[in-house]
């Protein structure tokens, strides 16, 4: 039997709240995977693993000795969260959304947060994802961060936190889709009975949200849209082009559009088409040569004086990394409180911030049990797992953060969450995180579930794709779903 042997540990484990005693939600996939049996189990992964296979769902992985392009591992046991939970979820998810997309309009425009001393100003003007160019834009509808993925973290009490917020292009969502559509094929009675939220209007909610920006403003005007890519080698690239295709707009580089009369224009066979929206897969720095770095060979010149003027809309907007610096996040509790009046329904993860004195001695003395973060690294890389590095390591890290203590924050090391995954032939707990998709158009619109990410690694909390890690399809199921 596939649970026979599984040990729930000392973590939450999100199936089981004991042995043999699913958690609500849970019921019904723990009494059908008992029923399928192990081996049935394992054909499944086998068939999700092909399916995946043929349909090329792959990263890139820059540096990896076996080559840049790996096939993003799968595991076949779903995440449940239930509907109750998931509109807790989804109202916090808003509610910082909405926050943040203050916090970085005053920032680039009238600094009242730094006026009541709500947030420091040097830590903002100071971080590296501070874009001086953009002081002054105002983007259209007043929204800067368009498309947000917002990582979430369960601790030992099963309480959500936010690990931390990615503004500038968040990537994942692609594989959200293609998990769903390969778990409809390998469980589909499983699947139908536990009555799950779809996800496969994400794509015309994106093409929706895009077109709400554009500035053609003609009655029954066509707003041509375009997906921005920094071409094959980069690590999303598969998610760049599959949502080109979901959405039937074109994807494009730096090298095929140009500023031309006061616009952006696409270059094509039949000549010059002008271009509306642009939903840029490239970071801030490298969108115009002319206005951030003149090196760039990825963007497009003169693309920020058109989209300062107006004629032309950018998803994400240029500037808005300056909400993902890790030391900024620390505040987002306090911008909930200024902007919006309100406490925050998810909290943040206790983090210390290493350019503070105090808090700096802090996690210097308690290295051995925090998680110390680079602010403006992703992927894992760059950072120290306290517990599980050696004296050594600790020593290393201490003095990068005593040279440049801005550029670190730790936080306390949390025991995640844990979800069965099929490991050989048996289920195993493994640790994971959730990354749910946000649109923010005429309104905040959140994607039922989002990316379950998990540590394929035994004891391991780093979940992401170029660490290891693996995905997990999200289900979000009504309240009431039992065993049938």
């Amino acid at each position: 039997m596939p649970f026979a042997e599984y040990d729930l540990a000392d973590f939450y484990d999100e199936m089981f709240e004991r042995p043999g005693n699913a958690r609500p939600g849970w019921t019904l996939v723990a009494r059908r995977f008992e029923e399928l049996g192990a081996s049935s189990l394992v054909e499944r992964q086998k068939a999700a693993e092909r399916l995946l296979r043929d349909l090329g769902i792959t990263f890139n992985v820059y540096g990896h000795d076996a080559g840049t392009e790996k096939i993003f591992p799968f595991d076949v046991v779903p995440r449940v969260i239930r509907e109750s939970e998931w509109r807790t979820i989804e109202r916090g998810l808003r509610q910082r959304i909405v926050a943040l997309n203050h916090f970085i309009h005053d920032v680039y425009n009238e600094q009242r947060i730094f006026a009541e001393g709500v947030v420091p100003r040097e830590l903002v003007l100071g971080a590296k994802s501070f874009l001086p160019p953009c002081q002054g834009l105002v983007p259209p509808k007043k929204i800067w961060c368009h498309v947000v993925g917002t990582d979430l973290v369960r601790d030992r009490d099963g309480t959500f936190y936010v690990l931390e917020d990615n503004l500038r292009c968040p990537s994942g969502v692609s594989y959200v889709l293609e998990n769903r559509a390969v778990m409809k094929r390998t469980f589909p009675q499983v699947f139908d009975a536990a009555r799950v939220r779809p996800v496969d209007e994400y794509p015309s909610r994106l093409l929706a949200m895009l077109r709400h920006l554009s500035p053609n403003k003609d009655v029954g005007g066509r707003s041509t849209c375009v997906v921005l890519t920094p071409g094959v080698y980069n690590a999303a690239y598969f998610e760049h082009s599959f949502l080109a295709q979901q959405m039937g707009v074109e994807l494009v580089e730096g090298r095929d559009l140009v500023v031309r009369k006061g616009v952006v224009a696409m270059r094509t066979t039949r000549g010059f088409e002008k271009v509306d929206v642009i939903y840029r897969r490239i970071d801030d720095t490298f969108l115009d040569p002319d206005a951030f770095r003149p090196d760039s060979l990825l963007g497009v010149r003169g693309l920020l004086d058109v989209y300062r003027k107006g004629n032309v809309a950018l998803a994400n907007a240029p500037g808005c990394g300056v909400a993902d610096d890790k030391a900024v996040y620390t505040f987002v509790p306090a911008m909930i409180r200024f902007y919006l009046g309100e406490d925050p329904i998810l909290p943040n993860v206790p983090t210390f911030l290493c350019s503070d004195d105090t808090q700096r001695m802090h996690v210097l003395e308690n290295l051995s049990q925090m998680v110390v973060k680079p602010v403006n690294e992703s992927g894992g890389y760059g950072m120290i797992v306290g517990p599980h590095a050696t004296a050594e390591e600790r020593q290393t890290f201490a003095d990068r953060i005593r040279e440049n203590p801005r550029n670190y924050v730790a936080q306390p090391m949390l025991g995640l969450s844990r979800v069965p995954t099929l490991v050989g032939e048996k289920l195993e707990g493994r640790h994971v995180d959730l990354r749910p998709y946000a649109l923010y158009g005429d309104d905040v619109w959140v994607l039922p579930g989002g990316l379950t990410r998990v540590a394929l690694r035994a004891g391991s909390c780093v979940v992401n794709s170029s660490q290891g890690g693996g995905s997990k399809d999200t289900w979000v199921v009504a309240d009431g779903v039992h065993a049938c």
